[in-house]
């Protein structure tokens, strides 16, 4: 197995057109095509954790954090940033960043989150926009289903609980080939008219290069003729944080000792306790501020998130708990997701899940 491998695996999970623009995402350091020794999966990639990998004997270290955020004008080893490059690259580690990709992905941190909260009825906080895509295009009513079929087991066509979903309408073609041309149907050089049917499907737009690839390779037209355009659908299955339900409504006090004790913290930070009963419940792992109002929105009594602000509390407005448990504490148990993922995609050598405790603040 090479480094290439185990991205198309975690890619599955969490494909990279789903990063946030801002993110640094994917291979960092390394080359794709190097065999793979073994992975260590961790939060952040620090000097201890390239030791860590040493040790191990893993190659590729897959990070939910990016090492490398800012570009890099430099390697001296003078920041923590470079030394790590320097250390990875002197010993050959490959280090693969997942971040805001895993973010957004459906079984992903905030599913974790909840996962560990025991929430049911789970769905998307925030809805990814400008995600899912339609391709029409248009063929020989003879060939149009053998078309769709191609493009249906590539993926087009889900819509929910839905599969090989089309629109279909039937029309004439027209067209004349000139002097270099070698039609299908018809003679170049004379105008033909052909029955065809126009084909229309949505695709979820990671997979754009290869439904192209399909339609290319199954159509039989020289010439085909297509659009792809981006519809404004809300994908309701990518999208940052999550909303889910308590089985049992709990007062605020006994929430925040629950939350407590299920992510694994020494402090809560949090806004005024409600007098009234906590049972929907918004996450949003690492910094969350800028979903406060959708968590509101979604009618959530308690947003459980990182790095709120001093200012971010009064936001509250007495209509919902803010519980800030810490940027490390929220995305903890995403790396326990990783190591659970790739042992069941990869069982011929080691995923070692990285004993190393990386978070920078401490309490006293």
């Amino acid at each position: 197995m090479i480094v290439q491998d185990v991205i198309n695996h975690l890619e599955e999970l969490a494909p990279l057109a789903y990063a946030e623009d801002f993110d640094n995402v994917g291979l960092l350091v390394g080359n794709k095509k190097t065999k793979v020794n073994g992975i260590l999966v961790t939060l952040d990639t620090l000097e201890s954790i390239v030791d860590e990998a040493i040790a191990e004997n893993c190659n590729l270290i897959v990070s939910f954090h990016p090492i490398i955020f800012k570009g890099l004008k430099k390697l001296t080893g003078k920041t923590y940033v470079e030394r790590v490059i320097l250390k990875a690259i002197k010993h050959d580690i490959a280090i693969y960043a997942i971040h805001t990709a895993l973010d957004n992905a459906l079984q992903g941190v905030n599913d974790m989150i909840c996962n560990q909260l025991e929430l049911t009825n789970k769905r998307i906080l925030i809805p990814q926009a400008a995600t899912i895509k339609k391709l029409t295009t248009y063929a020989p009513k003879d060939e149009a289903e053998q078309l769709r079929t191609a493009l249906f087991n590539v993926g087009a066509g889900n819509i929910g609980n839905y599969s090989n979903c089309s629109f279909n309408t039937e029309g004439y073609g027209t067209y004349k080939g000139n002097e270099n041309a070698t039609p299908v149907k018809g003679e170049k050089g004379i105008l033909h008219t052909e029955n065809e049917t126009q084909i229309s499907v949505t695709f979820p737009k990671h997979l754009e290069s290869k439904i192209l690839k399909t339609l290319f390779k199954a159509h039989s037209y020289e010439e085909v003729a297509y659009e792809v355009t981006t519809l404004e659908n809300k994908n309701q299955n990518i999208g940052m944080g999550m909303v889910g339900e308590l089985k049992t409504p709990l007062d605020a006090q006994r929430f925040l000792s629950y939350t407590k004790n299920k992510m694994n913290t020494e402090c809560i930070r949090h806004s005024a306790l409600p007098n009234t009963p906590i049972k929907k419940i918004a996450v949003l792992g690492g910094s969350g501020s800028f979903a406060i109002q959708s968590a509101k929105a979604s009618g959530a009594d308690a947003f459980i998130t990182a790095d709120l602000k001093y200012h971010d509390f009064f936001s509250a407005e007495n209509s919902i708990l803010l519980a800030d448990i810490g940027h490390y504490e929220s995305e903890q148990f995403t790396k326990n997701l990783l190591v659970a993922y790739l042992t069941k995609k990869i069982t011929n050598f080691a995923v070692v899940l990285s004993k190393t405790n990386t978070n920078p603040i401490k309490y006293f």
